[in-house]
């Protein structure tokens, strides 16, 4: 039976490392018999450009109809000018919200080759597998009331709402706690427990959903120690589970754990594991057309789309494995080069990942 796979390449460095990513999922397609169906749809500055909406509804119902969607990565500074609700980072929200992609799951894994990328020492890194787990359509970032007005005394004031209901700190802390199962079954809530309400709630639900996984462990930790102790000591962490905008801080600092923002996957998922699949790094207009992107994050979330919403963990077994042999082969993009290995643009890396397969 056929797989729809919908393709949204988004904006400047986002159709250079999907194509590469497209040449991998064709070849194991053809290896595991997948039958992959892809169809291509706009977001983010490219509908803005082509239709005048970041989310134009045709790629919303293309993205319901799909088994899964894999992204590039949207936004840019020539849209910066636009109304706010124009702005291409508002189409990737309206594309989470419409299909409720609550959980987002993002591993930070350190590959061996890569120990001396990253920007700590690597007996501080060696060894490092986190999944950090954020919360994904709640909290401040969707939160109601909000906006900018203007007080009585004529001064300007922006005001956001930080909330989350109980049903949405279940289902989240659910989907943590499972992961946990077949890790290492330790899970560290982060929150902002002695100031802010809203994660008061957060943690009392936590030790609610804690009590369905007795073999699970697990800790509390606020979140400006989480920030500190992931540069001091990564490794003490198995599974996070965290809110929107923490999960989005935390994320990308984990990143650099692992020598590159471009060698993050990530994955974001319904109640019923339909997702949508994308790397953790920007657009970075800045080496935009230039081949100088690492399309490894790009491939590395198409392997999470074949293990969680395509029911073909071999296949993404085979590239992972493959990304690894490149590796191995000491084949680098700018990001990742340090002395003693090769650098290559983009397209060749992908071909590498190809030829490994």
């Amino acid at each position: 039976m056929s797989k729809q796979v919908l393709i949204l390449k988004g904006d400047h460095i986002g159709p250079e490392i999907v194509d590469e990513s497209l040449k991998v999922l064709r070849k194991v397609d053809e290896q595991f018999g997948l039958e992959l169906v892809f169809e291509e749809g706009l977001l983010g500055g490219a509908a803005c450009d082509a239709v005048g909406e970041p989310c134009p509804d045709e790629t919303l119902e293309k993205a319901r109809r799909s088994d899964a969607i894999l992204m590039g990565s949207v936004g840019g500074p020539e849209w910066d000018g636009l109304e706010r609700h124009l702005r291409p980072e508002k189409g990737l929200l309206k594309l989470r919200s419409g299909l409720e992609l609550f959980g987002n799951l993002r591993p930070a894994i350190l590959y061996p080759q890569l120990a001396e990328a990253s920007s700590l020492k690597p007996e501080i890194v060696a060894g490092l597998d986190i999944l950090i787990v954020r919360e994904l359509t709640g909290g401040i970032y969707f939160g109601e009331p909000r906006g900018i007005r203007v007080l009585e005394n004529g001064e300007r004031e922006g005001y956001n709402t930080y909330k989350y209901s109980e049903s949405e700190i279940r289902r989240i802390g659910k989907v943590a706690f499972e992961a946990a199962m077949v890790r290492d079954r330790r899970v560290c809530s982060v929150d902002k427990a002695n100031v802010l309400e809203a994660t008061v709630l957060w943690r009392e639900i936590m030790e609610e959903v804690a009590k369905d996984y007795p073999e699970v462990e697990l800790s509390h930790m606020y979140v400006d120690n989480a920030a500190m102790q992931l540069v001091k000591a990564p490794k003490q962490f198995d599974v996070m589970v965290t809110g929107n905008m923490f999960g989005d801080i935390l994320s990308d600092a984990a990143a650099m754990l692992t020598g590159s923002i471009g060698m993050l996957p990530s994955a974001a998922l319904d109640k019923n594991g339909k997702g949508l699949y994308e790397p953790c790094h920007g657009s970075a207009p800045d080496i935009s057309g230039q081949g100088l992107a690492n399309p490894l994050a790009t491939i590395l979330s198409a392997a999470m789309m074949l293990r969680y919403s395509l029911n073909a963990p071999d296949a993404a077994v085979a590239i992972e494995e493959a990304v690894s042999r490149v590796l191995d082969q000491g084949l680098r993009t700018p990001d990742i080069h340090t002395e003693g290995t090769r650098k290559v643009s983009t397209s060749e890396m992908g071909d590498a990942v190809l030829a490994a397969l």
